[in-house]
């Protein structure tokens, strides 16, 4: 498996990717899905985009990097991550954002945070605690999840 910055040639495996998740509706706050010109647009706006890439030249995985805010808080990287439903359980993600920090470390960011880690998706946070990030609070139906009923975010961040 290699993690690469991604490439044109790659969008269309990234959309399905990221489109998957979208659906799945447990995890991004995003409704609607990308099509070719939308994810485009989308994955080329970012800071950076890396992929992981299997053995077969297939992207299994991928990550978005971009600033949480502005200004005097434009040091404050924000970032999402999403591993095709066929390669889940292989520490891919783990990957993703190992590679992720260096990526935002590289291009002068001082701190990655997550905005709306979903308290059930447990995976995630264990795997963001493990790395050494620290949870920020607990916002109260913070997420609608896609059936309609609500559950808490979390707040991560780490220090670069």
């Amino acid at each position: 498996m290699t993690i690469r910055k991604y490439s044109a040639d790659d969008l269309k495996q990234m959309i399905g990717i990221w489109n998957e998740v979208v659906e799945e509706g447990i995890a991004f706050p995003q409704e609607e899905t990308l099509n070719d010109e939308s994810g485009e647009a989308f994955f080329s706006s970012q800071s950076y985009c890396g992929v992981a890439v299997d053995d077969c030249g297939s992207v299994v995985g991928l990550y978005i990097l971009h600033p949480n805010n502005v200004g005097r808080c434009g040091h404050i990287c924000n970032a999402s991550y999403a591993v095709s439903s066929s390669f889940r359980g292989q520490h891919i993600g783990e990957k993703l954002v190992k590679d992720c920090i260096q990526k935002a470390k590289d291009i002068g960011f001082r701190i990655l945070q997550f905005n709306a880690v979903v308290e059930t998706n447990i995976h995630a946070r264990h795997l963001y605690e493990r790395i050494g990030f620290s949870q920020l609070g607990v916002i109260p139906n913070g997420f609608r999840m896609k059936d309609g009923h609500y559950e808490n975010i979390c707040p991560y961040y780490i220090e670069l």
